[in-house]
Order: structure tokens, then sequence, then C-alpha cells
């Protein structure tokens, strides 16, 4: 009977101390997220509030403890700067058009090559997917690299359409906005295709062939039925695709001019060129800030959404 109390008593502990196989499953990638996106985010919030100085670490430290007086010393200079600097709202609005406009783009050629992937046969949707995830391959600088050699002014895409007669005179892609929007374009193109695939490859057909019983033309249906259906792929495909594209760094700095003005190229300046840490993470916390707009929209959409499904 003792053997069976203590027993029991054991198992009583393993399960108290121990977790579940659910709990262990979900808390791994909690652990995870806490340690390498958490804590380094709020390391880089406290930096925010120093200020810079010379020595290392190159910014002054947030408390202090002297004479049995323990201080804490907040400044919220970087941010009073980075809200009155006409500098840093004009970087802060061209990284925004810049992330819309290539999101947009993205959505206009991603939907109609998501929408015929979804309607392909089954023994050719795997390859066509296969494609569409083969530029994944190769790493992102060789393949915006590349584009440098092709946007060039004696790169291979004037070259073709010099020798095809479309154009006189080379056409001025490398160093402009222009060029940047088509390595922006290229990069993310297929994180708006996956989502929009996923969920137009789910859709049930015969929704559409229930529009076009009473007589409705393809882009009735269309615009009736497939549309709104895949609302859910388009908003997500946009924010895997806006999110990134706000932060870019080596897309502009390798493509982009002078003048394109994007969020991470000032970062890295103040970072590595100035030496200026508390800035750099003042605009980074700004930069974050902007991004939560947009993603809480997304989640207060979804609730509602499940909400009306109820």
């Amino acid at each position: 009977m003792l053997t069976d109390k203590v027993g029991g008593n054991m198992k009583t502990w393993l399960k108290r101390w121990i977790p579940s196989g659910r709990t262990t499953a979900i808390g791994i990638p909690f652990v995870f997220l806490l340690l390498f996106f958490l804590i380094p985010f709020l390391l880089v919030i406290s930096i925010s509030f120093s200020q810079q100085q010379m020595g290392i670490p190159p910014y002054s430290p947030l408390t202090k403890f002297e004479d049995g007086v323990f201080s804490l010393m907040l400044s919220v200079s970087n941010y009073t700067f980075v809200l009155s600097d006409s500098l840093y709202f004009a970087t802060y609005v061209s990284s925004v058009q810049i992330a819309f406009v290539s999101t947009l783009i993205c959505l206009l050629i991603g939907y109609p090559m998501a929408y015929y992937m979804a309607r392909a046969s089954e023994s050719n949707r795997n390859t066509l997917m296969l494609l569409v995830m083969l530029p994944f391959w190769t790493s992102f600088l060789i393949r915006v690299y590349a584009r440098v050699g092709i946007l060039e002014n004696d790169g291979l895409l004037n070259h073709f359409l010099l020798w095809l007669g479309v154009i006189s005179e080379p056409l001025r892609l490398y160093h402009t906005n222009w060029g940047t929007y088509i390595g922006m374009v290229y990069s993310y193109l297929p994180f708006m295709i996956m989502p929009l695939y996923a969920h137009l490859v789910k859709m049930d057909m015969t929704l559409i062939e229930a529009a076009y019983d009473p007589g409705a033309k393809p882009w009735k249906a269309f615009l009736t039925v497939t549309l709104p259906l895949s609302k859910n792929g388009i908003i997500a495909g946009s924010l895997l695709v806006f999110i990134p594209a706000v932060g870019e760094y080596v897309i502009p700095e390798l493509l982009g001019g002078a003048d394109t003005l994007m969020i991470g190229r000032v970062m890295w300046n103040e970072f590595f060129n100035n030496i200026d840490w508390p800035m750099a993470s003042a605009v980074t916390c700004a930069m974050v800030l902007l991004l939560l707009v947009p993603m809480a929209l997304f989640q207060h959409y979804q609730v509602k959404d499940m909400e009306s499904k109820r």
C-alpha cells in the first residue's frame, strides 16, 4: 500500500511539474520568440531612451546608483527629433508609399497567377507552385544583385529592348525609384501568390456555377463570388508584402538612387555611419509602431469576420 501511495504521489508530482505534450508544442515557439524577438526589441526600446556618447557601448546608461540614490534617466529627445524633423517624416512617407505601390503591383500580378494555378489540373499545380518557390532556392542578396546586371544602362534589359527596336536609347532604371519597384515586386511577389493560391484552391466551384445559372457574366461572377471569397487571401498576402517592404534595406540600397528614401537605409546610416544607436533605435521603434497599425486593422477585421460567421 505504501508503494502504491508513493507511486501515486510521484505521478501527481510529474503531472503537475512536467508540461504536457500540447503545452510543450506551444511553449517552445513562445520561448523562441521571447528570447530572440521580444527581449532584443525591449533592449532596442531601452536604447532609444538613452543618449549618444563616445565609448563602448555608444550610448549612456539609463540607470545610475550613486550615494545610495537610484536614478532612472529617460530621454525623449530622440523621439521628439524624429517627429519634428522633416527628413524623417519624408522618409516614413516615402517608405509607406513605395511599400504600398509595390504591394498593389504584386496584387495585380499575383492574383491572376494564383487564380490560374488554383484552376489548373491537380497534376500541374505542384509544378506551378514549385516554379513560384524556385527563387527561394537562391540567396536573396544574389537575386537582388542579379537585377543590377539586368537594369543597368548597358544591362540585359536595355540591350534586348534596343535589339527589338522598342526604344532608341537606354532606359534609366538602375539607381532610380523604378529600379526599387522592380526589385520589390520581383522579390516579394511569391509572398502574395502563396496565400492567394491557398484560398482560391479551396473555393467551392458550385458557387460560381450557381452564379452562372441566372445568366451572370464571367466578370460579374468574379466580382460577386470569387473576389469576396478570396478577400482573406488578399489581406494576408498584402500584409506579407507590405510589412517587410516598409523596412527594406538591401533593395533600395542596391537598386535605388540617392533620392530613394527608405527607413531601412536611415537606420543603417544611424547605426553604422553615425554610430548613433539611440537615434537609430528611436527610428526603429517608430517604424514598428507604424507597422502595428495595419496589423491591428487586420486583427480587428478577422475578429469581426469570425463573429459574423457564428
